[in-house]
């Protein structure tokens, strides 16, 4: 306790200088946690939209559809799947998906792109379609030939709600299929490629136009906790046996995962930098700092205060400032990982960029997690305190004479 009386009265005694150091550690604090809490905030976002806008939590498909996605590899009994699916807890919703490439058609322009005959209903609590619409409506099971087309593949075919187009493809038996469709709403969500390519008509109509019935190129789960997507896997596997195949996210988009990964990795190593900096900033103004009291620890050398007792006493110095500066700036730094966590940053000038990856990227959120918050303050203060050791003991080492008279 006496060496903590004796740092205390030491803070007091330089005020300015303390000053300085707190506003220091809680300045880098507060930029470090800042900094993570936008970068873990802006890939969790990232992959949410990816995955929450259409492909889905979890896909189930036949064991070869994913590396020969071919006619020859569907779901041919939808029914078994569901069955399967229901009777799978932690499951909040699910549905069939048909996807097929066709040609579409409307005046003298033909566009390649993927027709998906879909439960509309269904897709409200499965992916964000129908928030996306931008104009016309969002249609319903049992509307035929109404189709529900990207916004950017709406302006390739230079169409607009009401106007009518064409398709050409091949149905499930691979035999010819063709009809006309009417535009009744169009979509736009944020994922270039996606809403270049992407139309959707109601399962029912499809089945029949395709000769589809009762298949599907896939089944889309949405689990009542998408955390628990792994679980829920494992849980449908064991249920599916193996004819069909349950894969998560991780897996589906294993390409999205990895390059959000490298770039984690990126954006740690540039946070080891910051740490390095930080360090030597610290270090630096310590280092002055202790040999300014130079004098100070020469007298205090020469009425017999041992040097391990004059290193606990600037440790404990060092300590109580580098906890009074982690605190302030933890707390600086939660509170604005707090508030834009609530109202994200807006990235409109950045959509161009965005849009090059495949990514829907308006704004950014921050994660305000106290355990990583907690965990940045921790760094900081070891940090803090092992950067004022090396001056510390430099000092402690002078000789008492030399020490009293130096300048």
């Amino acid at each position: 306790m006496i060496f903590i009386h004796f740092a205390l009265r030491n803070i007091r005694a330089y005020a300015v200088r303390s000053l300085v150091t707190i506003l220091l550690l809680s300045l880098t604090t507060a930029m470090l946690v800042f900094a993570t809490a936008f970068m873990d905030g802006s890939h969790d976002k990232m992959l949410s939209n990816a995955v929450e806008i259409y492909p889905g939590y979890i896909q189930i498909t036949h064991p070869d559809f994913r590396a020969k996605p071919s006619l020859d590899n569907l779901i041919f009994d939808v029914e078994a799947v569901a069955r399967a699916v229901a009777a799978t807890p932690g499951i909040a919703a699910a549905a069939p998906r048909f996807e097929t490439f066709v040609l579409f058609a409307a005046d003298e322009k033909a566009v390649g792109g993927m027709l998906s005959g879909i439960d509309f209903a269904a897709e409200r609590r499965l992916s964000r379609l129908a928030s996306s619409r931008t104009t016309g409506r969002y249609p319903e099971d049992g509307d035929g030939n109404q189709l529900y087309l990207g916004y950017e593949l709406a302006r390739r075919l230079q169409v607009e709600v009401g106007d009518e187009l064409a398709f050409v493809g091949t149905g499930a038996d691979y035999s010819f299929a063709a009809d006309n469709l009417e535009v009744v709403g169009i979509f736009r969500t944020g994922l270039f490629d996606f809403d270049a390519t992407a139309a959707f008509v109601g399962k029912d109509y499809f089945d029949g136009v395709m000769a589809a019935t009762n298949y599907a190129t896939h089944f889309i789960v949405q689990p009542e906790d998408p955390h628990a997507a792994d679980q829920v896997t494992a849980a449908l596997n064991e249920r599916l046996g193996r004819h069909y195949v349950a894969e998560s996210w991780r897996t589906t988009m294993e390409g999205l995962v990895q390059a959000m990964l490298v770039d984690s990795i990126f954006g740690y190593l540039t946070l080891a930098v910051i740490f390095v900096v930080i360090f030597f900033v610290v270090l630096i103004y310590t280092w002055l700092t202790v040999f300014a009291r130079m004098r100070e620890i020469g007298v205090l050398r020469a009425v017999g205060t041992r040097p391990g007792q004059i290193l606990q006493m600037l440790v404990a110095e060092s300590a109580l400032l580098a906890l009074a500066g982690v605190v302030l700036g933890g707390m600086i730094g939660a509170g604005l990982a707090w508030y834009f966590h609530l109202h994200p940053i807006t990235l409109a000038m950045s959509e161009e960029v965005f849009k090059q990856y495949g990514l829907a990227a308006s704004s950014m959120p921050t994660t305000f997690a106290p355990l990583i918050i907690l965990r940045d303050m921790a760094m900081m203060f070891v940090l803090a305190v092992l950067s004022t050791l090396y001056p510390i003991i430099k000092a402690n080492r002078v000789k008492p004479i030399e020490a009293i008279h130096h300048v």
